[in-house]
Parts: C-alpha cells; sequence; structure tokens
C-alpha cells in the first residue's frame, strides 16, 4: 500500500514488542511455546492483543524447546519458542542443540538484558549468542528496534531453507521498548547464505551408471529425505530399480516398513539384515544421511567393500565421514526425482542392474535373524510386546515420539511406521526428557492426530511437569511410561561390559517413588497400569478412548529387558550380536 503523499511504503509507529509480534504474524506463527521473565516481558504484552498467535505457556523452558521440535516434526513448519535472559535463555540450549543435531527448523527468541548493561554482568545477563553460536544455523543480537522485522524474516528464512536448523534472536530490553516504524522487509537478502537445491547434472549421471553396474547396492535412507518431502520420489526410485533400502533412525517411516525392500534400520541397535547388507554391498546410495557413529560403527570398518554415491544439501556433511566417489550437493527430493530419470535412461538404453543374487543373499538373513525378544517366565511384561501391541491398536497413522533409551530403541524396532515423519525422537543428541514435550508440540500442531509419548521412567522424570501444560491448555497427549526401574539402558551397558556392576542407575520406582498413576492424577490427567501382558490390549484400549485429558500408561516391565540386536560402542558391524553372546554365521550365508 503506498502513500498519496509520496511514492513511498506507508509505515506505522510502534514499540520494538509490538514490531516482534507484528513480524510474527507475517511470518505466519499461529503458536508460541515460552516463559515471561523480566528482559522479555515487554514482547509479553503485546502478545496478549494478539489474536492469530497463541501462546503456550510451559512450565520450563527447555519443555518449550522441544514442543517447539515437537510441532515443527509434525507440521513441516518453523517452531518457535521464547524464553527470557540469562538461565531462560540458557534452559534453552539443550532444545537448541537436539534440533541442531536433527535438523529441526525452530526459532527461538529470548530477551536480553538492556543494551547498556551487555557484558557489566547485570542481573540474569548470559551472552546467550556466543553460548548457542555452534549449536545454531545463525543468532543475532538486536539492539535496534528498527532492526527487528527484518531480523525476523531472515530467522525464519534461514530456519526453513537448506538443511534445516534452529537459529536464535537474542533482543535487548530497551530495543522491544523503543519506538521504532515498522517496516516489513519485501525481499530477504542474504548475500552469504545461498544453499544449493538442485543437483549437478553429471554427477547424477556418474550416479546412475554406478547403479546400473553395481550388483550388491543399498539405498541408505536418512532423515534428510523426509525433511525434503521426498518419500513418494523414494518409493519410486527404490521399485524402478530394486534396490534394498535401509532407513536411519530418523528416516523410520520415509520408507514403508511393509515394503519387500524394506530391511529395516541400520546401526547400533538395527536389524541384522540391515546391518549385512551395508557391510556387503558394493555401492551406498547414501540419501540425506551422514555416516553417524551409530550407524558405521568403527568407521575403517563399515561397508568396506562399497563406492560411495552421496547426496546431502549440506555440503559439509559430504565426505566428512566418509569419502564420497560421486558426491551430489542437493535437495534430496530434487536429487531422486533427477537421479529416476538419469537411471530410467540407463534402463532404456540395456543397461540394468541384476539383483537377484543379492536379494538371495538378503532374504536368508532375513529369514534367519528376524528381530525378536525374550518372553520371561515369571509372566512379568516384556517391553517388546507393549511396542507390538501399541503398533497393532493404534496404528499407522498415529504419530509416536519417543525420549531416549532402550524405549526408543524398542519403538523403532517393534512399532510399524508406514508414513513419513510419524516416528519423532531425538536421534542425534540423545536428550532424555524430549518426548513429553515434543508431543506435545506435535499434538498443538496436528489437533486431529493420535499422538503417543514412548518415555522410560528416567525420562519421564525430567520433563513430566509439562503434562500440567497439556491438561490446563486441552492437548490430550497419551503417554506409555516403559517403566524397569532404571535407567535401562545405562543398565544394559552394565551388564554387558561392567560385570554387572549397577552404579547409580536403579531409580527404585519398584517402590513406586514415585506413583506415575497418582502423578498422573495430581496433574490432571488419567492414570493407567498395566503389569501383566494379558492385560496389554485392554489398558491401551482404554486409553484411546479417552480424548478430552492426556493419559498416562505405567507400564511395569521386566528390569532384565535388554535391545538386541547390538553393535558394542567402537567396534565393528561385523561383529553385531542378535542375542547376548549369539553372533550371526556371515560365511554360511554367502
Amino acid at each position: 500500500m503506498l502513500s498519496h503523499a509520496r511514492n513511498e511504503p506507508m509505515t506505522e509507529r510502534m514499540t520494538g514488542a509490538q514490531a516482534l509480534v507484528r513480524a510474527l504474524e507475517h511470518v505466519g506463527v499461529d503458536t508460541v511455546f515460552g516463559i515471561p521473565g523480566g528482559a522479555i516481558l515487554p514482547a509479553y504484552d503485546p502478545l496478549y492483543d494478539s489474536t492469530k498467535v497463541r501462546h503456550v505457556l510451559v512450565r520450563h523452558e527447555q519443555g518449550a524447546g522441544h514442543a517447539a521440535e515437537g510441532y515443527a516434526q509434525a507440521t513441516g513448519k518453523v517452531g518457535v519458542c521464547m524464553a527470557t535472559s540469562g538461565p531462560g535463555a540458557t534452559n534453552l540450549v539443550t532444545p537448541i542443540a537436539d534440533a541442531y543435531m536433527d535438523s529441526v527448523p525452530i526459532v527461538a527468541i529470548t530477551g536480553q538484558v538492556a543494551s547498556a548493561a551487555i557484558g557489566t554482568d547485570a542481573f540474569q545477563e548470559a551472552d546467550i549468542s556466543g553460548i548457542t553460536m555452534p549449536i545454531t544455523k545463525h543468532n543475532f543480537l538486536v539492539t535496534d528496534p528498527l532492526d527487528i522485522p527484518r531480523t525476523i524474516a531472515e530467522a525464519f528464512h534461514i530456519a526453513s531453507t537448506g538443511r534445516p536448523g534452529p537459529v536464535l534472536v537474542d533482543i535487548s530490553k530497551d530495543a522491544l521498548q523503543a519506538m521504532t516504524t515498522f517496516e516489513w522487509p519485501s525481499t530477504v537478502q542474504l548475500p552469504g547464505y545461498r544453499p544449493v537445491t538442485r543437483p549437478h547434472s553429471k554427477q547424477i549421471r556418474e550416479a546412475a551408471k554406478l547403479i546400473v553396474e553395481a550388483s550388491r547396492p543399498v539405498l541408505y535412507v536418512g532423515g534428510g529425505v523426509h525433511k525434503a518431502s521426498a518419500s513418494a520420489e523414494l518409493l519410486a526410485l527404490a521399485e524402478m530399480t530394486g534396490i534394498p533400502v535401509v532407513t536411519t533412525l530418523m528416516a523410520r517411516g520415509t520408507f514403508p516398513d511393509s515394503h519387500p525392500q524394506h530391511l529395516g534400520m541400520p546401526g547400533m541397535h538395527g536389524s541384522v539384515a540391515a546391518v549385512g547388507a551395508l557391510q556387503r554391498s558394493d555401492l551406498l546410495i547414501t540419501l540425506g544421511a551422514r555416516f553417524d557413529d551409530r550407524v558405521t560403527g568403527q568407521l575403517s570398518s563399515f561397508a568396506p567393500h562399497a563406492k560411495v554415491i552421496h547426496a546431502d544439501i549440506d555440503p559439509a556433511e559430504i565426505s566428512k565421514n566418509r569419502h564420497a566417489d560421486v558426491p551430489i550437493v542437493g535437495d534430496c527430493r530434487e536429487v531422486l526425482t533427477d537421479l529416476a530419470n538419469a537411471v530410467r535412461h540407463e534402463h532404456n538404453e540395456g543397461r540394468r542392474g541384476d539383483y537377484d543374487e543379492w536379494w538371495t543373499l538378503l532374504d536368508g538373513y532375513r529369514k534367519t535373524y528376524p528381530l525378536g525378544y525374550e518372553e520371561f517366565i515369571d509372566g512379568s511384561l516384556a517391553p517388546q510386546y507393549v511396542m507390538e501391541r501399541l503398533s497393532a491398536l493404534v496404528g499407522p497413522d498415529a504419530y509416536y515420539v519417543a525420549g531416549v533409551g532402550q524405549h526408543q530403541m524398542w519403538a523403532a524396532q517393534f512399532i510399524g511406521y508406514e508414513n513419513p515423519g510419524s516416528f519423532i525422537n531425538s536421534g542425534g543428541l540423545g536428550t532424555m526428557g524430549f518426548a513429553v514435550p515434543a508431543a506435545m508440540g506435535a499434538k498443538m500442531g496436528r489437533p486431529d492426530a493420535t499422538v503417543w509419548a514412548i518415555d522410560g521412567d528416567g525420562c519421564f522424570q525430567m520433563t513430566n511437569q509439562e503434562l500440567a501444560t497439556c491438561a490446563l491448555e486441552g492437548v490430550p497427549i497419551k503417554v506409555a511410561v516403559i517403566n524397569n526401574g532404571n535407567l535401562g539402558m545405562v543398565r544394559q551397558w552394565q551388564t554387558l561390559f561392567y560385570d554387572e556392576r549397577y552404579s547409580n542407575t536403579d531409580l527404585q520406582t519398584a517402590r513406586r517413588i514415585p506413583d506415575f498413576v497418582k502423578l498422573a492424577e495430581a496433574y490432571g490427567c488419567v492414570g493407567l497400569r498395566c503389569e501383566r501382558p494379558e492385560d496389554v490390549d485392554a489398558t491401551i484400549a482404554k486409553a484411546m478412548e479417552i480424548n478430552d485429558v492426556p493419559v498416562v500408561v505405567d507400564f511395569v516391565v521386566h528390569q532384565d529387558a535388554m535391545v538386541w540386536p547390538m553393535v558394542a560402542a567402537g567396534t565393528s558391524n561385523d561383529d553385531i550380536k542378535f542375542a547376548r553372546d549369539m553372533a550371526p554365521n556371515w560365511d554360511s550365508e554367502e
């Protein structure tokens, strides 16, 4: 809209805080998770009047950050969290680091002490820009209110484009209080930031040539394929070529579990078939994955005979851990589209890979070493059984949000994922306490979906105060607490590697301290308990019937249940165990 008096945009006078809220409305924000405090307080006053932005008052800033992550992962939009200076901002460090590791687009807005006091060790001052520099895509310190709208526009652009990730915007209190002229930028101009999305055609042709020449190829699929919304393109390429597919922890659901070409999850707790396929491959078609140590095991012995095609939107990831014979920088959706066309051209020219022997070997692995688990003779509940029944009764259209530890791995292994993005968890950072607030954010982003938080009794006690937020805000998530009375994954390592010396892993929840059912009720939720296999179905059914308040189910499981298969940290994937002291006989399958 132009002024009649002069040929220039109309502007409006307002405070920096009002400009912040107006800017958030401009970029389409509908939900902000946060807690007010002194330095950010000026922003909360105009937020009170906004009809477009809903603020969710969380109980801890870490909860705000994880909720923003869950919202972002469930919706594909940028999640937003807000905190005050000093301890408010530092409580966001963990979710910011978590979002950075898992490429989750969030914008964290923090108040800062007045600009004149910065650097004086003022009350509640922390250099949050400096603290978060290694764990953000970019961060801003704003001391001029005129810069607020442009900074917000740039922050959302950076967070959501290229490889997604967290951006911090730290705004001094005086910038929020001062009067300014609101000017929304017509374009975002960031000369040093130009993510490459279109892959180089020569590299695509080289990749297609390797694919049709290979006899043991594997599509090694990471979270970047889901971030690029490229599940359909992945399915098309896989079915056109007949190449086996493995999906990492961050890519579960990106390729349907039920598809006959899917071998499961690779890595430390991956299936024998997936791990064996990578180890015996002669070509890894690596898409949006980063050769993480949890996938590769001992890096020097990982896939020793394989050439590598590595496609990623982040050029820093390519050849970082494993040399790429064909490096491809680009968005996975565009890479897959172009690669499918190039492979189709090779097929039309009569060049097609023959993978029959390869599939005979892999099908042998699948048949001989399927996923399984121990059932306990005393009638105790096996946690894997809980996951199987959740999968069967709740189904693939729900969102499953896991914490970190044994329960996360069981959820990855024994729940069937058919839809991209349906499994949300903390992969790279491995953050205990992720599940409950992230499930809250996911449910607020997808209010019509069923959202189950799969948590451990250790993780649950780190952030369960957000159940109060869920109850008061009308966010009816469902929480399955896999309660083995211990810090389970640490206990498993103590069993295997520390002569069963269980130092500080017993949580004493066998004494019901706390009693999770009573705790749930105290938070305004419904609390249920299940201790026997024969009660699992009825308990899940009851939880599914309750849709007006959050539900917490205390699944009391055997403390000795372990996650198998397992590759011990730092060892070769060839040394995978599918049960204690039981390893595959690779030679007999060759």
